[in-house]
């Protein structure tokens, strides 16, 4: 890797950098609900709950937009027509400069850090990046005749753009789920015979979650306490109605919450095999999870004393009660 220049500024100035952000836009700024976090920590199921409110729509992983040049892999009809609706209200905004990966690799993903080397080229992207992530917001909002959408593209450094859109209102939604299960998600494909390769994909995994939480942490507390809410993947399954009642009391005060047993999955961008189902439903679960690697244990117990003074917090019904 060659030396950054002398001028290259530190990582905590690239998380702080001083260029404004885009003029706001003349139209009603959309709100938009941002679900931060680590992968596989089931932001899906929770942003199709939040998409079926009324005057919501579940955009999906709307980072992914970039990349697949504002059409969505995921296919079917209604879906191909309502993205490009979309493309087509971003005609002349600029948006085919940043088509492509790069745009993920140097500035939304947490590693994009740790690229020493590019940090130039992203500060140099920034700017356009967070005129075409406005832009983008404000068609999807026009295209869905919605009010509120919900953006689940997991990455913290991505949020912390967001925040410095003047045309939008942004309000995050930090999500967490167990260790023990994100990793395991990632793993599981694996076969137990391949050992050396298990063991390095967990190693691999536990510093890229690692690295999430503590950017994640960095940009949640960064934020307006009016306009974040902490929340356990673990404490939505156990109190689905609860817990989503205390994130739209705080985020979308006199939306109607949907029937949780019958959910559309809608036209989300992107998102896990979930969002090809025709009806959703979520179900209260308190399975617990399996502690299968000592490993995840010890890298990741750093985390639970800080993870528990994290405020607010969206907490399952059955948990505040006293016991009795």
């Amino acid at each position: 890797m060659p030396a950054p220049p002398r001028s290259s500024p530190s990582a905590a100035a690239l998380l702080q950098s001083s260029e404004g952000p885009p003029s706001e836009s003349p139209r009603q700024a959309p709100k938009v609900i941002y679900v931060m976090g680590a992968g596989h920590s089931g932001s899906t199921i929770l942003g199709v709950a939040l998409g079926n409110c009324s005057d919501s729509f579940y955009a999906g992983e709307v980072d992914e937009w970039l990349a697949s040049s504002g059409a969505s892999s995921r296919g079917g009809s209604e879906r191909t027509e309502f993205w490009r609706g979309v493309r087509e209200a971003m005609d002349g905004a600029g948006a085919e400069e940043l088509f492509g990966g790069e745009a993920n690799r140097l500035v939304e993903r947490s590693s994009a850090l740790l690229r020493v080397d590019r940090w130039p080229a992203r500060r140099r992207m920034l700017r356009r990046y967070r005129q075409v992530a406005q832009d983008l917001f404000q068609a999807i909002a026009r295209t869905a005749g919605a009010s509120h959408i919900v953006d689940t593209s997991h990455f913290p450094l991505r949020a912390r753009e967001l925040q410095k859109l003047s045309g939008i209102e942004l309000y995050l939604v930090l999500l967490v789920r167990d260790p023990q299960d994100v990793v395991a998600s990632n793993v599981r494909e694996i076969s137990r015979h391949e050992v050396a390769e298990r063991r390095i994909r967990i190693l691999t995994m536990n510093a890229n979650l690692w690295l999430t939480q503590l950017l994640s942490i960095f940009v949640f507390l960064r934020h307006p306490r009016r306009r974040r809410m902490f929340v356990r993947h673990e404490s939505f399954l156990a109190d689905p109605e609860g817990v989503m009642q205390q994130i739209l009391d705080r985020f979308a005060t006199g939306v109607a919450m949907p029937d949780l047993t019958s959910l559309r999955g809608g036209v989300p961008l992107q998102g896990n095999s979930l969002i090809m189902s025709r009806a959703i439903a979520v179900k209260r679960s308190t399975h617990p999870t399996v502690r299968w690697s000592r490993l995840t244990t010890l890298l990741q117990s750093c985390w639970v004393p800080v993870l528990a003074r994290l405020r607010p917090v969206a907490t399952a019904r059955a948990l505040q009660e006293p016991d009795g």
